[in-house]
């Protein structure tokens, strides 16, 4: 059997404001709506998609947050996700991409078997880093192939397709494997009721540190306290100005032109 894993995130709701704490400068968590993040409904439905494709799979989502993350854990399984992981402890706040990536590779070193196939998003909404999936990638010695808009397993090997500027690629690396995927990816689906309440049932393990420790974590190697980056201060966003005005009594292009001199765009 394939072990899928759909690596998730809770963020701040992008409808709400984001700010940051005024004592430590991390993320205000509490102050703001809190959703799976809007790129890891992409990330799910691929994985729900390649457990189609295999049909002898299960797809498991993981997660690193606090408590309150369980509400995104369930409704990446209202989607149709098999069960779940949630790695929540106090001594993780203010923990930076490379603890996370840490962190999140020692959750999934608990898989029984291993896991075949990892997917995640390609960047989150939040941090915006898009360097996790490769950290643990790193730390766990599996190929990662990104930003894919196609994917599909053929031949013990992940297959997929990647677009940018200069092309597009194909791309491929065998399993067990990192992919992430962009919003081109896939339309998510949308939650059955059967789907919901089948959520409610499903399994969530939560794990702290301490579940850890055989992998050989500790606190120590995470946290704000422990981060190799930080945040001493912030600006808050100024406020919006009217904009300038030209009133064109037959010298308006000049006026525009001397405006735009002015701002350095020409």
């Amino acid at each position: 059997m394939t072990t899928i894993v759909a690596l998730v995130k809770q963020v701040p709701d992008t409808y709400s404001t984001r700010q940051l704490t005024d004592d430590d400068f991390t993320l205000d968590r509490a102050g703001a709506d809190a959703v799976i993040d809007e790129i890891n409904q992409n990330t799910v439905e691929a994985a729900l998609q390649l457990k189609e494709q295999l049909g002898d799979a299960t797809v498991t989502v993981v997660s690193m947050g606090p408590e309150r993350a369980t509400e995104a854990v369930r409704k990446a399984l209202s989607m149709g996700a098999d069960d779940a992981i949630l790695l929540t402890d106090d001594a993780l706040h203010g923990s930076d991409a490379v603890q996370t990536g840490w962190a999140l590779h020692n959750v999934l070193e608990t898989i029984e078997g291993g896991a075949d196939i990892i997917v995640a998003g390609n960047a989150s909404t939040d941090g915006a880093t898009g360097a996790v999936p490769q950290i643990i990638g790193v730390y766990g010695q599996r190929p990662v192939v990104s930003n894919l808009r196609e994917i599909e397993v053929a031949d013990g090997a992940i297959v997929g397709t990647r677009e940018d500027e200069d092309g597009t690629y194909k791309l491929r690396a065998a399993l067990p494997a990192i992919i992430t995927v962009n919003e081109k990816a896939n339309s998510p689906r949308f939650p059955s009721f059967k789907g919901i309440q089948a959520a409610k049932k499903k399994t969530i393990v939560q794990l702290s540190l301490a579940d850890l420790a055989e992998q050989g974590m500790s606190a120590d190697q995470v946290g704000l306290a422990n981060a190799a980056t930080a945040v001493h201060s912030n600006t808050p966003k100024p406020p919006k100005e009217a904009g300038v005005q030209v009133k064109d009594e037959g010298d308006g292009g000049t006026q525009l032109v001397q405006y735009l001199r002015e701002q350095k765009f020409i």
